[in-house]
Order: structure tokens, then sequence, then C-alpha cells
């Protein structure tokens, strides 16, 4: 029997904080289900910034323009979406941190597709493809995260695992 879709509740204004491999579908995700103007997205940012969303060597100017805008948006009190990997503690440290300061409730929308499927995906990737041993140490870091709990432990109000293409099609955000 087909699993029913799993139903994301946003109560907002909020953080929502995209987390997966490069190639996981993030991106796609967030437009789907989010205005463009309530995204900020590393890939973006390192494009306007480095001229290439690929570019790694950008990653510590790209991740404080990043911060700078979350906390902006959030201190207004608009809800915010950050596509990122954010496979890491630390990613996801300094975004909680951001939540908390302006008051805001963090949600975690977890990708966690098998490795086939991403490596896949980052390979029909336009002009954005990430090296496979990044995407496989992305995806080694989640798998990780998810088997101890680390990222229910964070203080997320509320942590939702998408665990294959299925269950990310199926889901459906529900805003308030």
């Amino acid at each position: 029997m087909p699993a029913s879709p799993s139903t994301i509740d946003l109560h907002e204004p909020c953080l929502v904080v995209l987390i997966g491999p490069a190639g996981s579908g993030k991106t796609t995700f967030a437009a789907r289900w989010f205005e463009p103007g309530e995204v900020v997205s590393s890939d973006a940012l390192r494009e306007a910034i480095a001229g290439d969303a690929a570019d790694q060597s950008a990653n510590r100017v790209v991740f404080a323009t990043l911060h700078r805008e979350v906390e902006q948006r959030l201190a207004a009190g608009l809800t915010t979406v950050v596509d990122a990997t954010n496979v890491e503690h630390h990613a996801r440290r300094v975004l909680l941190r951001l939540a908390a300061r302006s008051g805001r409730p963090a949600v975690a929308i977890v990708l966690d597709l098998p490795m086939a499927e991403t490596l896949a995906r980052n390979g029909r990737r336009d002009g954005r493809a990430v090296p496979i041993d990044v995407v496989e140490r992305h995806h080694q870091a989640l798998a990780r995260a998810l088997a101890d709990g680390a990222i229910d432990a964070e203080g997320f109000v509320a942590v939702h695992v998408l665990r294959g293409p299925i269950e990310v099609d199926r889901a459906r955000i529900v805003r308030g």
C-alpha cells in the first residue's frame, strides 16, 4: 500500500531549514512550496558572489551573507527558507541560534534519498554538479546525524524526514 502524504505544518513566521546532500532536490522542493523571495540559497549566493554556483572557494563570504540575510528576514517577521546542504551540525547550529535570537521557531525538512538517486540527480544539475566525493561525504554526514538522533535533539520544533523521492513528491506544506 502506498505511503500517505507527509503533511508539514508551518506556524509562521518561522525558519525552514532544508537538509540534504547536494543533488537531493532541496532547490526543487523549495521552488515547489515557497515563494522565491522566501528562499535564501547558498547556490544562488555563490552565483552572485563568485559567478559560479558550484564554486566552494567562496563559501566563507557566501555563508556570512546567507546568515546576515536570514537574520534580517527573521527579525522582520518573515518566513525564511534556507536552501543549503546543512548536513553538518555546525551549519544547523548557526541557523538555530539565529531563529532563537529572533524568537522564531525552526523547522527541519530532511531530504534523505538513497545515494544512487542523489548521485544521479547531482549529475543532472545544470552547471551546479558537485564532485562525487563531496556528495558522498554529505550523504555520510546526514546518515550519521539521522542514525544518532542528532537533528532531533538540536532544538528544531519539528523534524520532517522525507525518505526517498516518493515521499518528497507526496509531501505537503500547510502554512498558517
